[in-house]
């Protein structure tokens, strides 16, 4: 810390400074004392003094050696003191010195002869104690080491913030040498926008006093390392001397640039493991295939990447559920299932829109993909990547002016299948280029995910089963009916839930008889399906047999309780229209609803009965007089009963939707679907709807006219199609 005066500027030059009284000087205490050349004391200073014990009175014109050495040293003292005089060579050298109070101190001791305008020679001898002068020379010796030595920047200040000092430690931070720095603003060394904060810190405590900790993490770039990006802790400080006046500050700067690291890599890890938590709650809500989808590119974006698509082989959605092997060679065909950005980008309209089916040869990165079953990394996408990623040249131009840098493909493979491939690209917005971390993370993404699209077509593969199945076992175009009309939908459970097991039957009996039946068997899947089945075929079997409708459900009861965890609601009913009159019982199921010609509806108030499979409870048999154009509407729960609404309170809308006796039985059927169904309500509907009129031996309508035509099948009716 040599060559002060070129650290001091101009205008502020030590001589221009007005006088301030030293601190050093004071800390020493340096007592002055002139000898004349008998080595009488001729003058004595205050610090003499305080130093010996004597005052000015006591010490002055006396012979200096008897006064303050000891009689051993006199000859010693003596002889040095003429050398003094004699030569005029200085002497330095430490001598106890007897104090007034009979105690010897050891004085540091500097001698020098003086000359006089009249020629007379006099010795000055300069004092101070010996163990202060040792005590500052260590401080001295031990900050000087302790700040050259140490691993850590240190920099002084003026109050102007112009640099003092620097140690070699700073020295290599900067790129600079210390004289580079001396008298220049600590902004024209560190000109990043950066260190405005650490500068503002600066001013604040030379303002306060109080010292700053570890207060400021700048990362930046420093001459010294322009590569790289560094990051430093600064610590802050006032200097004062001992009479608490300001010198400047001190900075104290340790490059924690492997601290930062760590911690950005600790808080990049707690963000994957919470995106992967939050992936655990949000993909797979449903058992949908193309929803799963969806919320896995929710997921990912923007967490991960700006831009996600997923894709599965077209194969993996076959209608059959089974998936080829991916080809060998030759392009694959995928289907876009799911396509997020996490803002307006033209990279969007570079990919595949969901649905869109697409093939990539085998050199493409897409298809090497799911051949090989590994991930795909281009963390630097030049321009000829973006030719192999997109689908044709123009999708590639989109992507590089979208700003496509990084590329990262990982298939989504379940049970040891390979189903497709997740697709993440980060642009402009994003520079941080895709790392093996990022592989990681992705392929737990695309693992959890494809486990749910597998599972998703699993349950589809079932599901069609079952609704195949039970639309077998639904019954078809019945013969013309004596004295009735009917008409009946059945409608599914959504795309995400199990078919159940309602069903409807009508049945035309000896007698000119029709039995009309809906049930519905507790339960979903295919085994709700089948039993579903068994009791159709003995309902019809039991019909057969003109059996009392109550008695028909004691059969079935009978039966059902043999079925292992299968319960069930019907409602049985027998219409005559030789007599007008309908024979209904009631096993645990909603009421019919009654519709009387010229009159509201009204829900039929029935022994409700318990469900089939219970056991052991009778039922009754209600008998109606129905008139023409009576309306006798049967239902099960899936039309009525919802998470949201008390059920008389949708019975009550039932009955007013019904209360439109200009409708046609097909309007009336399709207007309750539509009106009281939603597109996820989670239970199949079966739906009859019987009206009476006037009957004749011949079968026909009394004015002549055949039976009214059933309308082909549409989607919502049952059997073929939904009807």
């Amino acid at each position: 810390m040599n060559a002060a005066a070129e650290r001091w500027p101009d205008a502020e030059r030590p001589e221009d400074i007005s006088a301030q009284p030293s601190g050093l000087m004071d800390l020493l205490g340096v007592a002055a004392m002139l000898l004349d050349a008998e080595g009488r004391i001729d003058l004595w200073s205050p610090q003499a003094e305080a130093l010996c014990g004597y005052t000015a009175e006591e010490a002055l014109g006396r012979y200096a050696a008897p006064l303050l050495v000891h009689e051993k040293h006199w000859e010693r003292v003596i002889k040095k003191f003429a050398e003094v005089l004699e030569t005029g060579e200085s002497w330095a050298g430490t001598l106890p010195v007897r104090h007034k109070n009979g105690t010897t101190r050891l004085l540091e001791l500097r001698s020098m002869r003086l000359l006089d305008s009249a020629g007379e020679h006099y010795a000055l001898g300069l004092a101070t104690d010996s163990p202060t002068i040792r005590e500052v020379e260590r401080d001295v010796a031990l900050s000087t080491r302790l700040i050259s030595q140490s691993p850590m920047g240190v920099a002084i200040f003026d109050t102007e913030l112009r640099y003092v000092a620097v140690n070699p430690a700073l020295e290599r931070m900067h790129g600079m040498a210390a004289k580079d720095h001396f008298g220049r603003h600590y902004r024209e060394v560190m000109r990043s926008q950066k260190f405005a904060v650490p500068e503002a810190a600066m001013r604040q405590v030379l303002k306060t006093g109080i010292p700053m900790v570890d207060h400021t993490t700048i990362v930046a770039r420093s001459p010294a390392d322009p590569e790289h990006e560094h990051a430093w802790s600064i610590s802050l400080y006032q200097l004062e001397d001992p009479q608490g006046r300001v010198l400047g500050l001190a900075e104290l700067v340790v490059d924690v640039t492997d601290r930062h690291q760590a911690a950005m890599e600790a808080s990049q890890a707690r963000r994957r493991l919470s995106l992967i938590a939050d992936a655990s709650a949000r993909i797979g809500t449903t058992l949908e295939v193309e929803q799963t989808a969806r919320e896995l590119a929710d997921v990912t974006v923007p967490a991960l990447a700006d831009v996600v698509t997923v894709d599965v082989l077209e194969s993996v959605l076959d209608d059959h559920g089974e998936q080829r092997p991916v080809p060998t060679d030759g392009p694959a065909r995928f289907r876009a299932l799911a396509l997020k950005a996490a803002y307006p980008t033209e990279a969007v309209l570079a990919a595949d829109p969901p649905g869109h089916v697409a093939a990539y040869d085998a050199d493409r990165p897409a298809t090497e993909c799911v051949r090989t079953g590994r991930p795909v990394l281009i963390s630097h996408a030049e321009e000829a990547d973006l030719v192999r990623i997109a689908r044709d040249d123009e999708a590639a131009a989109m992507l590089a002016r979208a700003g496509v840098h990084s590329y990262l493909l990982t298939p989504l493979t379940a049970r040891g299948q390979i189903l497709g491939f997740l697709g993440l690209a980060r642009a402009a917005r994003n520079p941080l280029p895709f790392d093996e971390d990022d592989v990681a993370v992705a392929g737990e993404l695309a693992s959890r995910a494809a486990v749910c699209i597998d599972n998703a077509r699993a349950h589809q593969r079932m599901r069609t089963a079952a609704e195949t199945l039970q639309r077998s076992l639904l019954p078809d175009d019945p013969p013309r009916l004596p004295g009735l009309d009917v008409a009946y939908r059945y409608r599914p459970a959504q795309a995400t839930y199990e078919v159940g097991g309602d069903w409807y039957d009508v049945l035309p009996l000896d007698g000119d008889k029709t039995a009309l039946v809906v049930g519905d068997v507790m339960g979903s899947g295919i085994d709700a399906a089948a039993t579903m089945g068994r009791l159709r075929a003995a309902t019809s079997a039991f019909a057969d047999l003109d059996l009392d409708p109550a008695e028909v459900l004691r059969h079935l009861d009978k039966i059902t309780s043999g079925l292992e965890h299968y319960i069930a609601t019907c409602v049985y009913a027998v219409y005559d229209p030789r007599r007008t009159q309908c024979h209904i019982a009631n096993a645990g199921h909603l009421p019919p609803v009654l519709v009387r010609n010229g009159k509201s509806p009204e829900l039929l108030d029935l022994p409700t009965g318990t469900p089939l499979g219970v056991g052991g409870v009778p039922f009754e048999t209600t008998t109606l007089d129905l008139g023409p154009g009576d309306q006798l509407v049967l239902y099960t729960d899936g039309l009525v009963e919802t998470r949201d609404h008390p059920i008389d309170e949708r019975l009550e809308t039932l009955l007013h939707l019904l209360d439109r006796p200009d409708r046609s039985l097909e309007e009336t059927c399709d207007r309750l679907l539509h009106e009281l169904r939603r597109p996820d309500d989670p239970d199949d509907v079966a739906l009859l709807i019987a009206c009476t009129h006037p009957f004749t031996d011949s079968g026909r309508h009394p004015r002549g006219g055949s039976l009214p035509a059933v309308e082909e099948p549409d989607d919502d009716r049952a059997p073929q199609g939904d009807r």
